[in-house]
């Protein structure tokens, strides 16, 4: 879509249960959200909503589904959502990439990680064949039971290897369509990360800029080689690139998950689709984004008076036997809301106090912007996101404007930490949503 454009959207539920769609990162009215209780009622089968709204912030975006998301987005129930600014520089060629992951041989979701791995997780899969996304039938959202297998590894640890596929648009390894290029092309590609692993991307041959992240441009971005950009589940990163060194190159996949080696994105001059993709180096440092391009004036500080400070401690919990993921030691729905007034300057301190697991916490309704990381201030780039991702120890500051009134959700985006308790919510003073809660459409808004 272009920026400035009224989007109409129906959605017709032909599914057996309720769905809704959730535009993630685009700062929609609070009713066009798509969250199941807060913001609508699910849609339920044969039934139809229509989203309608002004696509006013440009940049790369998607949707998904936010009904039972833990299941519904792991079965794929995602798209890709990009918004063309008016002036957009000129670029010859501009692919989207959505990465996600998958089980092999077993049914199993996310929901049911804790209770078996498959016997073969270890293994890759080459082609598309046996890539699954289904889930076991008695197995509900919160069901991340430990078994015994799992009652020794974190979720950070078995995450991995229950999704030992990976895919970029569907599909994996040796299926993965190739992107075209010819020499002198100005390239762009755009990621998004549909899945609850984080991805550490590298591009062989070539020089590339990142020049947005969650869809808001970075100032001046710096050219950089052998270096990896890691995505976290939610986020989306944009680089561009000059397609100036002619041959078979990859976008490869550079973490120590099993999966990793099923990721690799061909890059194929015209002409040259025989050549011999290169050797990839190994031990790349990972791109540090809070130290990436050019300091500019930004919209907040970390001196700025606020109207609102906020704590948010990022953990993991047990819970009858069971694993729960709760903010400052309560889960969802009894994490208390951040309570704002519209107008208000908010400095939210999230801090993973999780020994191992990976937070990535996604605001709805409102970018944020990042002004520290671990004590230490962003000495890049003015970073805006909506999605953040914290790992263990890791403390972060950020802050926002309360300018779009509604009931938000600001959850992990390892959407099972989030159907486990990683939920919480900003509501507005005032605030009334113009829906009645409908009891018989089964609200699962994790």
């Amino acid at each position: 879509m272009r920026q400035g454009e009224t989007v109409t959207i129906t959605l017709k539920n032909e599914l057996p249960e309720p769905v809704t769609i959730h535009w993630h990162g685009l700062p929609v009215p609070n009713s066009m959200d798509g969250i199941p209780g807060v913001t609508q009622n699910a849609v339920k089968p044969g039934e139809s909503f229509t989203y309608e709204f002004k696509a006013d912030v440009p940049g790369t975006y998607w949707y998904h589904s936010h009904q039972h998301g833990v299941v519904q987005v792991d079965k794929g129930l995602y798209g890709s959502l990009v918004i063309e600014p008016k002036d957009a520089p000129p670029v010859d060629k501009d692919f989207t990439l959505v990465l996600d992951e998958w089980t092999k041989g077993e049914n199993m979701t996310h929901a049911d990680h804790g209770s078996k791995i498959s016997k073969d997780a270890e293994n890759s899969s080459s082609g598309h064949e046996g890539m699954n996304h289904e889930s076991s039938p008695n197995k509900a959202h919160v069901g991340m039971e430990m078994g015994n297998m799992g009652a020794q590894m974190s979720d950070a640890e078995m995450m991995p290897l229950m999704y030992p596929i990976f895919s970029a648009n569907g599909k994996t390894g040796s299926a993965i369509d190739p992107l075209s290029v010819k020499e002198g092309d100005k390239v762009r590609i755009r990621l998004i990360n549909a899945g609850f692993l984080s991805h550490q991307l590298h591009l062989q041959g070539h020089e590339f800029k990142i020049v947005s992240t969650d869809g808001q441009p970075i100032t001046n971005p710096p050219a950089v080689n052998g270096q990896l950009l890691n995505i976290a589940p939610g986020e989306r990163y944009d680089f561009e690139f000059v397609a100036n060194h002619p041959g078979k190159w990859l976008i490869e996949e550079h973490s120590s998950n099993p999966g990793a080696k099923t990721l690799a994105i061909p890059l194929v001059y015209e002409g040259k689709e025989n050549a011999t993709a290169a050797p990839d180096l190994e031990n790349l440092p990972v791109i540090d984004i809070t130290s990436y391009g050019e300091a500019a004036k930004s919209r907040f500080s970390l001196d700025d008076q606020y109207d609102i400070t906020y704590k948010m401690d990022l953990g993991t919990d047990m819970n009858k036997g069971k694993t729960t993921y709760t903010i400052n030691g309560k889960a969802f729905p009894d994490v208390p809301p951040l309570n704002v007034k519209e107008g208000d300057l908010i400095k939210v301190t999230l801090t993973n106090q999780s020994p191992k697991d990976v937070h990535p916490m996604h605001l709805h309704g409102h970018f944020f912007q990042v002004l520290s990381k671990n004590g230490r201030p962003v000495s890049g780039s003015p970073l805006v996101k909506d999605t953040l991702n914290i790992l263990p120890g890791e403390e972060y500051v950020v802050a926002f404007q309360a300018d779009n009134p509604g009931n938000w959700m600001f959850h992990c985006h390892d959407l099972g930490h989030a159907s486990q308790g990683m939920v919480s919510e900003v509501k507005y003073a005032g605030y009334q949503p113009d829906f009645t809660i409908d009891p018989s459409a089964n609200n699962m808004p994790e």
